[in-house]
């Protein structure tokens, strides 16, 4: 079919439409690019500028055709050009779908009738529009441009109103003129409305002309390379100092990405040469001028053996230096004596080993004090005794973990209320801030934290910082879990300070019960492959491996466990109790590609009982399973938190998480990602009842032992791993994690010099 005929294909009665859509809606998408009048916004959201428009074609375009796509602040009678691609809509059919496009003004006297009449001008409406256009015809746009004072010529239009129409037309000019320039650069129309929204109609492309690299810092969607293709488009040099110092600051947070708080200068400058693809003397130049202006600081210690100086972000600097301080203040303050209640104790309490009644001692005797070791060995045990301790000597006791589903544990184990902690410290929408600080300190004489491998350097700060001096507060955690997702070691840290009493829980108790998942976890943990033998019983049991190498054929083994065999066989709800762990996000078997494979399988598209948000290439559907992935401290839902699209409608949706229903508008969606499948460093501070994890060597960059350890104690009841014998052996031997750089462990020790 030509090109010609597929358009006019496009109008064909319902009866006819229906047959060429069986018969050709394998030749969709088309590229293609169109020219057209609005006749009609059918839908438009003013956040994210979606919209939907009926088009009046021009020149080799269809007469009449649906344009959707990010297409805000368009008015009826209009024309735009725009290219992009015809696609066929499940319940629509054929529209044209927007990848970028320019707005023109009319230029018959018909669209520019209906574009005066659009609201586009106050006071004007359909009769003065038409008289408008009747008095000066195609030289209407001309008029308002240069001559506003013959609007007088036009019946029932005065003074008053021709100077409202003065001023919005020429704010609109403005208007037009900042898209067209932004839009010239490269950026799109919703970044360009971003922009102008937020310097302003007036400000927005001298703002752009003098420093391109402030949209990175100041608009949300837009990196430090998003910004340095716009100043290459605008012929801004190489080596240009806006680009050397935007590009440290840029360094630094791709390498605080990476879980580092600070970064030897030596390193950075290599580092920022490289990502610039400038000498390291420019790189140089750029860090000078980052300090100068305040972007970075730098900090220097009193070690021969440390590089220095030190570079930061502000923001870490700050974080890392007031918890080292609020640190300091709990070690040093003293305490009252008190004395475990043993003879008024629980008999569980009377059961406790060495190791635990060690811990239960020192929590009451410091002011801070950690608890560590691996699954089944007792640690929610200590916990639960402390609760029972802390009540008997009347003190008030605090319960807190980084995630929801952490704290829900802690409470089921101690049979008191336990939180998140950004729940604890009480996030302030007014004041962009947690209530709980400096200036008001948290009431409670103990606080346990749970999963304290999760915090990482700004969350600690905040937390340290509210614990008024005399406080006992005890950290519970595994040392050998990955580390947290934020920057920072933390627990580490504290750890190796030395200056905190720290005691390792190793006795395992689980193992008593059969518990194969637990039992391996700790031979992984010590270095020593897992049991991978069958128990050839038709008992069903906790720890399964599958030998598999290809990719494609994990995937695809992967979708049938989660969706037939799991759940037939063991009776777990397959989006619920059952969750896919992988190593990485991109390959066959990473989790971007298996989120797409169990959507379809678990939640398969239903055009009449599940409505769909579409955003760029992902698809989010009423019933799927998502997780958050920042922080959205206005509504209470912190990154790595789970739950399901629980209700959908044109402009807003809902997700229903364990403690909340959250609603979200639709542009919002970026902050979730499909999550029937998710990294194992997202699975932080959760338990799952059934785990299915995939081990191939085409993951060889991020096979860690701790990698693979932490994956595995996810799983409370069902174990199952996929994938080579060499891939686990790689993980199981590679003990060297991804190196961060913190300076807590030695500020605890030694007093820095600031430059």
């Amino acid at each position: 079919m030509s090109e010609a005929d597929y358009y006019n294909d496009f109008f064909l009665t319902d009866d006819e439409e229906d047959t060429e859509l069986r018969e050709h809606s394998s030749s969709l998408p088309i590229e293609a690019q169109v020219r057209g009048e609005v006749l009609r916004v059918v839908f438009s959201n003013e956040q994210n500028s979606y919209a939907v428009l009926k088009m009046r074609g021009l020149g080799s375009s269809p007469p009449e055709f649906t344009m959707v796509g990010t297409l805000g602040g368009l008015q009826e009678g209009q024309e735009v050009e725009a290219q992009g691609r015809w696609e066929l809509h499940p319940v629509h059919g054929r529209q044209f779908q927007v990848q970028s496009c320019q707005a023109v003004l009319p230029t018959s006297e018909a669209g520019i009738m209906r574009y005066l009449a659009s609201g586009v001008l106050p006071g004007i409406g359909k009769v003065y529009a038409k008289r408008i256009v009747k008095k000066f015809g195609s030289e209407t746009l001309k008029i308002l441009d240069n001559y506003t004072s013959r609007l007088a010529e036009v019946p029932g239009i005065g003074k008053k109103r021709i100077a409202g129409i003065r001023q919005a037309w020429q704010e609109q000019g403005l208007q037009r003129e900042s898209m067209i320039f932004l839009q010239g650069l490269g950026i799109s129309p919703i970044y360009a409305q971003k922009i102008i929204k937020f310097y302003g109609v007036n400000a927005a492309a001298e703002v752009v002309r003098r420093n391109p690299y402030r949209l990175a810092s100041d608009i949300d969607g837009i990196g430090f390379l998003s910004a340095d293709r716009i100043a290459s488009a605008m012929d801004i040099e190489k080596e240009s100092p806006l680009r050397l110092s935007a590009g440290v600051v840029y360094t630094l947070n791709e390498l605080a990405a990476r879980g580092n708080v600070c970064y030897p200068q030596v390193l950075l400058l290599k580092e920022t040469a490289k990502m610039l693809r400038v000498s390291d003397e420019a790189a140089a130049k750029g860090l000078q001028i980052a300090l100068a202006e305040n972007q970075v600081s730098a900090l220097s210690l009193p070690d021969p053996d440390w590089p220095s100086p030190f570079i930061y972000l502000r923001w870490l600097r700050q974080a890392e230096e007031e918890l080292t301080e609020a640190l300091q203040l709990l070690l040093n303050t003293a305490l009252p004596q008190l004395h475990v209640p043993w003879a008024r104790m629980s008999t569980q309490a009377m059961h406790l080993n060495r190791e635990q009644q060690q811990a239960v001692h020192w929590a009451l005797h410091y002011g801070c004090s950690i608890i560590t070791g691996g699954p089944g060995v007792g640690k929610t045990t200590v916990v639960s005794t402390l609760v029972q301790a802390a009540k008997l000597l009347r003190l008030k006791v605090c319960l807190a973990a980084p995630t929801g589903r952490a704290a829900m544990r802690m409470s089921e184990a101690s049979n008191i209320e336990a939180m998140t902690i950004h729940r604890l410290l009480k996030w302030d929408p007014a004041r962009r801030n947690f209530y709980y600080g400096v200036e008001n300190k948290l009431d409670c004489h103990m606080l346990i934290i749970d999963e304290v491998s999760m915090l990482d350097m700004s969350l600690a700060a905040s937390l340290f910082r509210a614990l008024q001096p005399g406080t006992r507060v005890v950290l519970v955690g595994d040392k050998d879990q990955l580390p947290s997702v934020g920057p920072g070691t933390v627990l580490r840290d504290l750890i190796n300070c030395r200056r905190i009493p720290v005691t390792y829980l190793t006795k395992i108790y689980r193992q008593k019960q059969g518990s194969r998942i637990i039992l391996n976890a700790h031979a992984v943990n010590r270095g020593q492959s897992p049991d991978l033998r069958s128990s050839g019983s038709n008992l069903l049991e906790d720890f399964y491996w599958i030998e598999q190498d290809e990719p494609q054929k994990v995937a695809t083994l992967i979708c049938r466990l989660v969706s037939e065999r799991i759940p037939q066989a063991f009776g777990y709800d397959p989006i619920r109790d059952a969750q896919v762990l992988s190593p990485m996000r991109k390959g066959e078997a990473g989790v971007l590609a298996l989120n797409v494979l169990l959507q379809e399988k678990l939640n398969p598209p239903d055009a009449a009982e599940k409505p769909e948000l579409r955003l760029g290439n992902r698809v989010f559907r009423l019933g799927d399973k998502v997780m958050q992935t920042t922080n959205n401290y206005n509504k209470t839902v912190f990154n790595g938190e789970l739950g399901r699209i629980s209700r959908m409608d044109s402009e807003t949706f809902s997700v229903l998480y364990d403690d909340k229903e959250v609603e979200y508008k639709n542009h919002e969606a970026d902050q979730l990602i499909l999550a029937y499948a998710s990294t194992v460093h997202k699975s932080q501070g959760c338990e799952f009842p059934a785990v299915v994890m995939p081990l191939l060597t085409q993951h060889y960059v991020m096979l860690q032992r701790n990698l693979l350890y932490t994956g595995m104690t996810r799983a409370k009841k069902l174990l199952i791993l996929i994938g080579s014998r060499k891939a686990l052996e790689i993980a199981v031997a590679n003990n060297v994690p991804l190196q961060r750089i913190s300076l807590l462990e030695k500020r605890l020790s030694w007093q820095p010099i600031n430059l």
